[in-house]
Parts: structure tokens; sequence; C-alpha cells
């Protein structure tokens, strides 16, 4: 059993706190949280003490630590994290400045860190991934990826979250990384303002398109809105030299309902919690494989790298024209 304890109790965190206190190979030996009662409810729950980040990083029998506070705080927590000799498990993005995150790879670049970009443990995106991989459909040419909120966050939210790049795009970035085999080194983004006026005022957009080129050619376009009107809209589509592999949406069962109208199949699963809970899994168990010796699949270079195509969207968004990440 691998000691581990996690830093933010709130929705995010209260994920990676049930998955962690369930896996066969982790305990989940404490939470931390700046809010007293959100901390103490949490670890009530889990049957774990409330420590303070002292503690936590002072404690010799601990091998792990969680980071999903808040954005502002990844990037330090998992600095010293790292210094402290801990295994380190951070949600996106690293940091909401890119030249803070560069600042710290001497101290992160050779760290056991797993950025927490938990569609690569999607089963459905893994097994789109493998279809490329296997030269089932020949060479991939482009990719289309769409990803639309079921409704916009509350402005309060927006007005902390670093803007529709990095916070919502900034997955699609890191699926356009992997799935691609080649670095974007290029980047065109235009938005609008079409959901919520809000949002525009509060200085975002809340609908975008972006396209990335790579040095061969290829081509991935990321559509993000933050509301489809219609559910969680999660599609990736690749397109190759003998064919197209399609993940497309999740529907919260298969049974579909024939008749004179038509056919009608389930609504969409409603929201991230839901179509991604598996990956959420696969994600600790694989936290659960580094704290057993095995490298991250996804760390610190692509935290970096994913923020950097974030940031070079809004420059783009900014100047009306293709920017080089």
């Amino acid at each position: 059993m691998h000691k581990v304890v996690l830093i933010g109790a709130g929705r995010i965190g209260r994920i990676h706190a049930s998955n962690a206190a369930r896996h066969p190979r982790l305990q989940l030996a404490g939470v931390i949280d700046a809010i007293d009662a959100s901390a103490q409810a949490l670890a009530q729950e889990h049957g774990a003490p409330v420590l303070t980040l002292d503690q936590a990083m002072d404690d010799a029998d601990i091998g792990g630590v969680i980071i999903a506070s808040s954005t502002d705080t990844h990037l330090d927590y998992s600095v010293r994290a790292a210094a402290a000799g801990k295994a380190v498990f951070c949600e996106k993005p690293i940091d909401q400045d890119l030249g803070r995150a560069r600042a710290a790879s001497a101290a992160l670049s050779s760290a056991r860190l797993l950025l927490a970009f938990n569609r690569r443990f999607d089963p459905n995106f893994r097994a789109l991934k493998a279809k490329l991989d296997s030269g089932a459909i020949g060479t991939l040419e482009s990719l289309q990826i769409t990803s639309n909120d079921p409704a916009p966050p509350p402005p309060s939210y927006i007005a902390v979250s670093g803007g529709l790049f990095k916070d919502m795009a900034i997955h699609d970035f890191d699926m356009a990384r992997w799935l691609l085999g080649e670095e974007p080194v290029q980047v065109y983004a235009v938005g609008s303002c079409l959901v919520d006026p809000e949002i525009g005022r509060l200085g975002d957009i809340d609908t975008a398109r972006t396209v990335l080129k790579t040095a061969s050619g290829r081509l991935c376009v990321i559509s993000n809105s933050r509301r489809s009107g219609f559910g969680y809209d999660q599609r990736i589509e690749a397109y190759a030299s003998a064919g197209m592999v399609r993940a497309d949406n999740v529907t919260e069962s298969t049974v579909q309902v024939w008749s004179e109208a038509g056919a009608a199949a389930d609504r969409f699963q409603n929201f991230f919690l839901d179509r991604y809970a598996e990956a959420y899994r696969q994600e600790m168990d694989h936290f659960a494989d580094m704290l057993d010796g095995t490298p991250a699949a996804v760390g610190y270079a692509d935290g970096v790298a994913a923020l950097a195509l974030a940031e070079a969207a809004a420059r783009s968004l900014a100047l009306g024209q293709p920017v080089a990440p």
C-alpha cells in the first residue's frame, strides 16, 4: 500500500479522493484544504485525517501527493512535493502562466509527475489512438476534436478560470498533440461570445474554433463551446489515407426507441464527472503504477506544451492571424 495525500477538497478533489480511497494499492492518508470544513468533511467520509501541508511534506511514509486545489497553486505545490521526494499527481493546467511553468523546468522536468490530462485514459479515446497507431486506416492526415459543455459555468468561475483556452480547450490541445504524433508549429484561433454576454464582459469568449498545423502539414480543428444545448458533446474523428476512425459521444444507456417518428436514443451523459468517470479511475490506477516505479504517461513537458498552445491560441485570437506556439 502506498500512502497518498490529497490537496484540495473541492469537486474534482472529491472524485480523486474516492478513487484513491478505493484503490487496492493506495491508502488515502490525509486531506488538506484551505477551508477547514471542506477538509474535515471529505476526510471523515474516507476515514482519513486532516493534515497541514507541512505535515504531509515532512512525512517520509507518504509517497504521493494529489494536487486538486485551485489552479494558481498547482505549480508551487508540485515543486514543493517533488522537492520532498513525493510522486505528484497534479490537475491541469500546470499553471496559468507559461513563463512561470517553463521556469520550473529544473525542479519538475525529471520529477515523478503525472499531469492529469484524464482524457488520455478514456477507454474510447485510447481505442481510437490504438487504431491510429496500428495503421488500420493508413497514415493520419487530419483530426476533428469536438468539445462542447452542456451549459456555461457561472460568471464567478469564468473570472478566475484563466479563459476558455487554458481552462477548457487545454484538454483538447493535449489530445491533439497525443494523436497527431507531431508538435503543432502553427496555431490559428477565432472566437466569439455567443452564449452569455457576461462572459464577454469578463474578457473571455464562449465559442471558439482553433486550427493546428504540424510541420508535415497535418491539421487539427478543435471546436469548443460553453453550451451545446443537448448534453456533454465529446467526439473525435481522425481522417487518414485509408479511412476514418471515430470516437463518438457516450449515452446514458444503449436503449433506443423505434417508432413511426423514427429512432430515438438515450441522452448523452451530462457532464465530465459522468462521461470521464472511468478515465479518472484509470488515471488513478496509473498513479499507483507510478508509485510502483512506472514512468508517467503524461508529465511536466506535456503540461508546458499544452499551455504553450493555449497561450498561442489566445495570441492568435487577439492578433487575428496564425502564430507559432
